[in-house]
């Protein structure tokens, strides 16, 4: 199986927050990707991050470990959407949908169109 290029769509549905949904692969090769995009929007005034996996087919470790950096980074909340079963399963055995989970989540009404998954 060939492994599928990493796509960022980044959007900025209000002043704070930025949504970037992903697809592809996010693996070794693409989690660099991510974490610069997320930088991106930072650096432009967007503190929260709303990241959209509906259209990721794998996640490995590096993945994960993007996720992590983007949580250490501080600079604000992190939401995962559109999580499959099989990602969900490795949140949970590594107590990252624990650590994200514990984090302020974005004021109501902020993305509400995007269900949570997990």
């Amino acid at each position: 199986m060939r492994p599928q290029l990493l796509t960022i769509e980044v959007t900025r549905p209000d002043a704070g927050t930025a949504r970037l949904r992903l697809t592809g692969d996010l693996d070794f090769d693409t989690a660099p990707e991510l974490v610069e995009a997320a930088a991106r929007v930072r650096a432009d005034g967007h503190r929260a991050l709303v990241i959209d996996l509906s259209g990721v087919g794998l996640c490995d470790s590096s993945g994960l470990s993007a996720f992590v950096v983007l949580r250490q980074g501080g600079a604000g909340p992190v939401r995962l959407t559109g999580v499959n079963a099989r990602l969900q399963q490795l949140l949970d055995r590594t107590g990252l949908a624990e650590l994200l989970a514990g984090q302020e989540q974005p004021a109501a009404g902020v993305n509400d169109d995007v269900p949570e998954v997990g």
